[in-house]
């Protein structure tokens, strides 16, 4: 596990605020008509005049630098000129590398206008099921202790969580070492120490957990085909707390 010292979290707090000027912009940017494909090209100018570079174009042959992915769609979706329709669920998740090291955050945003309060529901429930995971990321806890958070608060919610895809340990690589499950035990699994830095990552379902492989070759859709929710933070552990480095 790559420990990180406080002069590369100094780095990563940096790539992580321009990522989050990046998301806000996208997030601002989306609307009913617009094509997936246009929302990768904003986020490819965003983060090159930010002096940055794309962490996800031609990782592992992804050919985008943003995932962009809709209703049924967990994760990894690949922008295309599909086009967005009022009331989809559009989960934006973009990895930033800026000096070195890589950050990385998604958020759901609900196009256009509906009354569907199932879906505004679990919006709401994964970005509080985020704040609960980051809360529960203290030094001398456990990744243990983080899953069981998420999941338990999303089952009060009567939701679930996708077990397949996870979040991760990460640093001048996408992903590192550890693997941070949205479920577990409270007390198992490796001790928080400061200077790990992980991406928190709660995907959440309004129907079974169960994933199958996505029609674009890249993402991950429900195998149910009910709507997911994704929101992610890359979070340093330090001496007093977690601290959000994509805030």
């Amino acid at each position: 596990m790559n420990l990180k010292s406080p002069e590369q979290i100094e780095l990563m707090r940096e790539g992580g605020h321009i990522l989050a000027r990046v998301l806000d912009a996208l997030v601002s940017a989306v609307r009913v008509g617009m094509t997936t494909q246009e929302l990768d090209t904003m986020a490819r100018k965003l983060i090159s005049a930010r002096g940055a570079e794309p962490s996800f174009l031609n990782y592992n042959g992804f050919p985008a630098a943003l995932c962009v992915s809709i209703n049924e769609e967990i994760v990894h979706g690949l922008p295309s000129e599909r086009k967005i329709k009022n009331g989809d669920l559009v989960k934006l998740d973009l990895g930033v590398h800026y000096k070195g090291f890589h950050t990385d955050s998604a958020r759901s945003v609900i196009a256009g206008s509906t009354a569907d309060s199932k879906l505004h529901n679990l919006v709401a429930v994964t970005y509080e099921a985020l704040v609960v995971g980051i809360k529960a990321a203290q030094p001398g806890k456990t990744l243990g202790d983080i899953g069981s958070a998420v999941h338990e608060y999303v089952k009060s919610q009567k939701l679930d969580v996708v077990r397949d895809l996870i979040g991760h340990g990460i640093g001048t690589e996408v992903h590192e070492e550890p693997e941070v499950p949205n479920y577990g035990q409270s007390g198992q699994g490796p001790v928080l120490k400061p200077g790990m830095v992980i991406a928190i990552e709660p995907m959440v379902v309004t129907g079974g957990y169960k994933i199958a492989n996505g029609p674009d070759g890249y993402s991950y859709i429900t195998a149910d085909k009910k709507p997911s929710a994704h929101a992610e933070h890359t979070v340093a552990i330090t001496e007093s707390g977690p601290e959000i480095l994509t805030k």
